[in-house]
């Protein structure tokens, strides 16, 4: 990390994100696991994509033994200036609020967490206070985002030393020995945020993108709506490139996602992605490090419209359709339980030769 870290804390321009790479993950170890789930007593693809997710997992860790018992969520925290403009019902003290509760592991994705044996890392990217919060790792970048309805979000700097500060945590936790990652965030008016940023990198409409969030009533929907249409025409983000889209509109919280993703690919771990924000992250990283869609999962389709566009244009099919919109990771959580449960079939495997039956063959 020595040589990324010199290059981006030094210089913090687009020119050190664009010379970044991810090497592709091993298709030898992907053919292995599908090949070892055929040899299971079960009909072929009996356990449908999850024998395709699991061989990517195993493809990324590099072993077709898969372990992902050591597994967390990474939570962004962030505040973001737009709240001033009313497109939320709740004010920014939520955000430390719901901050403290995830510190305590007594939010709704720290007892799920728990229940799975999984970590959770709340991080305080940019969070608007100066409270130190016991239990929240301090890696704030600025006191929340600035309005964008007014001025651009963020500056380069900022936005750069966002992505690098989620580089920066999925390599701690590669030294830790974590197996996999799941993605989460927490800030009022991120719904807003990952629209604006989805709505300009898709080149679309903000009514094809733009949902009710925590619960907006029709009109402040629709002024939601209106100040992501000013801002995509007021600064021309359907012709800007990827990271002048982030640091104009987008949030803190995505930007420590989006590197969060960069750095699955190259540390090699599987990263689990949770809803809208985390998606928008995605679509990001892979616009500025393509193939790290590699080694990205998808978990849940949440309720917001940007998901279908955002799904079409990864080309990803999240497992769950429980229509979740809590964000915190849940809805990420909740897959890693599920890859726990498929993991158990592949690895305490019961073959067609210990119930001696011919096995099936594919034709």
């Amino acid at each position: 990390m020595e040589y990324l870290e010199k290059q981006i804390s030094d210089s913090m321009t687009k020119e050190t994100l664009d010379r970044l790479s991810v090497d592709a993950p091993n298709w030898n170890i992907y053919t292995k696991v599908l090949g070892n789930w055929d040899a299971i007593a079960k009909p072929l693809d009996g356990m449908g994509r999850f024998e395709i997710i699991t061989a990517q997992i195993g493809s990324i860790l590099g072993s077709d033994e898969i372990d992902i018992t050591k597994k967390a969520v990474i939570i962004m925290c962030a505040d973001n200036g737009i709240v001033e403009e009313g497109i939320s019902q709740s004010g920014q003290e939520v955000t430390v609020a719901v901050a403290k509760q995830l510190a305590k592991g007594a939010s709704s994705v720290g007892k799920m967490a728990a229940s799975i044996g999984t970590d959770i890392i709340p991080i305080d990217i940019g969070i608007n206070g100066e409270e130190q919060i016991e239990g929240l790792l301090n890696r704030k970048i600025r006191p929340g985002t600035r309005n964008f309805r007014k001025e651009p979000a963020m500056t380069r700097e900022e936005a750069v030393r966002a992505i690098y500060t989620g580089m920066e945590i999925v390599e701690e936790c590669k030294q830790k020995g974590y197996h996999i990652l799941a993605t989460g965030e927490m800030g009022i008016g991120n719904t807003t945020t990952s629209s604006a940023v989805a709505a300009a990198l898709l080149r679309c409409e903000s009514d094809e993108v733009t949902g009710r969030g925590a619960g907006l009533c029709d009109d402040k929907l629709q002024r939601k709506k209106q100040i992501i249409t000013e801002a995509i025409k007021k600064y021309n983000l359907h012709n800007a490139d990827p990271l002048t889209v982030l640091e104009t509109v987008g949030g803190l919280d995505i930007a420590g996602l989006v590197g969060v993703c960069i750095g699955g690919g190259i540390y090699h771990i599987p990263v689990v992605l949770d809803g809208v924000i985390s998606m928008t992250a995605a679509l990001f990283a892979e616009r500025i490090v393509p193939g790290t869609l590699k080694y990205l999962i998808p978990s849940h389709k949440g309720k917001e419209p940007a998901v279908e566009k955002l799904m079409k244009e990864l080309r990803l099919e999240p497992v769950i359709d429980g229509k979740m919109a809590l964000g915190e990771g849940t809805g990420a959580v909740m897959m890693l339980s599920l890859l726990e449960m498929a993991l158990c079939v592949y690895r305490e495997k019961t073959l067609f030769s210990d119930i001696q039956v011919k096995q099936y063959e594919r034709y």
